[in-house]
């Protein structure tokens, strides 16, 4: 990916006297006329959005900065610089309705690290609270955490023991340990590792303890491993997953909420529809490929909601032309593993619904 910068020019105009762009190689993800070189004390800094308008030309190159980071948060492009000063700041970009006529317009604000801690706004959470959230549970879990005001559905997960469930796509999923369960995944690393990779290609991941770290430190709660030995596997399991975040909840009950409250949040932030030119340029931008496990759960539902009672593994395949064999030999697996179908003829592989 070639490195993007950030640039700002100079220009023949007296009410906005700079042009701002964020470059990628030859694109131009972003284009702004600003009044100032930076917000600094000023707090905001008005922007115009050039798209197709007749400007000025720039005259002259001010700087031009690397960029570090760009990322959407809620209504609002952050930008991190690299830098060692004013290297922190974001866009917000607004929408607002006419007052005399139909229709809307756009503000632009520029802002900065240092003006938002001088402001002292009220805090405001960007998420907010959902109902009725769509929360899968995988069947290996024989005493599930409880979800209120949540639907919940009892299914075989592709990876972790919670998932929530957006449009039939999978959006978030938890891995699910107790102080036993991670001690003895100890014993197996190597497989455990696999399954935590899985895990963390997926856009929102964790794996919830229910114990504190401070538990792996004790010599009579560990029976067969030293402190020293737990420690550094669990250190490990940071070094080697560095986007997987894991959370040592404390027990049951906190660990239950957190995963509400993590599915709460993720469900808040895709249903924030963000303004439609931050969109397009985080996707011009780039992101780290990730799964969609939608389309697993979606295999299974069409097998068990529109084949024929019995079917063949090419109607399958005809459905699903883009997915691999082998990614759909494990759906059929997991479904005969959950009871749900049984091979009618091995020699012709029909399948049949139990």
């Amino acid at each position: 990916m070639a490195t993007t910068f950030y640039v700002l020019e100079s220009v023949n105009n007296e009410k906005f006297p700079y042009r701002l762009t964020i470059r990628q190689g030859d694109k131009t993800l972003l284009a702004l006329r600003v009044q100032d070189k930076w917000p600094g004390q000023k707090g905001n800094i008005f922007c115009l959005r050039e798209d197709n308008r007749k400007m000025d030309p720039p005259i002259e190159e001010i700087e031009r900065v690397p960029v570090i980071s760009l990322k959407r948060i809620g209504k609002r492009l952050v930008v991190v610089l690299d830098r060692p000063i004013n290297k922190r700041c974001d866009f917000l970009f607004l929408k607002k309705k006419y007052k005399t006529k139909d229709g809307e317009y756009e503000q632009i604000f520029w802002r900065t690290q240092q003006a938002l801690k001088e402001r002292k706004p009220r805090v405001k959470l960007i998420t907010y609270h959902s109902e009725n959230l769509n929360i899968l549970i995988d069947t290996n879990e024989k005493y599930p955490w409880k979800f209120s005001n949540s639907n919940t559905e009892k299914t075989r997960l592709p990876v972790g023991d919670y998932a929530l469930l957006k449009d039939n796509e999978i959006l978030a999923v938890v891995e699910r340990k107790t102080f036993d369960n991670l001690i003895s995944e100890f014993r197996k690393m190597s497989v455990f590792h696999q399954q935590l990779a899985e895990l963390s290609a997926y856009k929102y991941s964790a794996l919830v303890i229910e114990a504190n770290y401070s538990d792996f430190l004790k010599a009579d709660k560990l029976k067969f491993y030293t402190p020293s030995f737990a420690v550094k596997a669990i250190a490990e399991l940071f070094a080697f997953h560095p986007n997987l975040p894991i959370v040592f909840a404390g027990n049951r009950k906190l660990a239950n909420e957190w995963t509400y409250r993590f599915f709460e949040a993720v469900d808040s932030h895709e249903n924030d529809t963000p303004h439609e030119k931050i969109s397009e340029i985080i996707q011009e931008y780039g992101t780290t490929p990730v799964i969609k496990g939608g389309i697993y759960y979606e295999i299974k539902k069409k097998i068990m909601d529109d084949l024929p009672e019995e079917f063949t593994f090419e109607m399958i395949s005809e459905l699903f032309p883009d997915i691999p064999i082998d990614f759909i030999k494990k759906v059929i697996d997991d479904l005969k593993k959950e009871k749900l179908i049984t091979k009618k003829n091995r020699r012709k592989n029909v399948w049949k619904k139990m």
